[in-house]
């Protein structure tokens, strides 16, 4: 299959509670017109990016009511979703995220509990 920029990442599956954040673009400057140096922006406590991908949710235990073999593990495995959703502006906590590079884009992967908030287009 040939890689373009429609589907590079359609075979990433993100697991559980966590979503696929790309950080939003920081400028160069403060308002004030001080030039950052470039890594002072990524320090910071919290970050703003888009999502990406979302995990299926919080798995919850199925009950077994007795040997239900012929049920597929997905038939078995339920889950609550998450409040993050894809397209959403997230604003998260740093040190909460894992810094991944993929094709030379950097994306973090961030558990739901350190998204702080979220900013949605349409009606919440």
């Amino acid at each position: 299959m040939l890689l373009t920029p429609e589907n590079k990442l359609r075979n990433l599956i993100v697991v559980g509670d966590r979503v696929l954040i790309k950080p939003k673009e920081h400028s160069e400057k403060t308002n004030s017109g001080l030039f950052l140096p470039p890594g002072v922006q990524e320090k910071e406590k919290i970050q703003t990016g888009y999502i990406i991908k979302v995990g299926p949710g919080y798995p919850v235990p199925s009950s077994t009511d007795g040997d239900e073999s012929w049920k597929s593990m997905e038939d078995q495995v339920k889950y609550i979703p998450l409040q993050a959703k894809e397209g959403d502006l997230a604003i998260f906590l740093q040190k909460g995220a894992i810094e991944v590079i993929y094709n030379d884009i950097k994306y973090y992967i961030v558990a739901q509990s350190s998204i702080l908030m979220l900013e949605r287009e349409e009606e919440l």
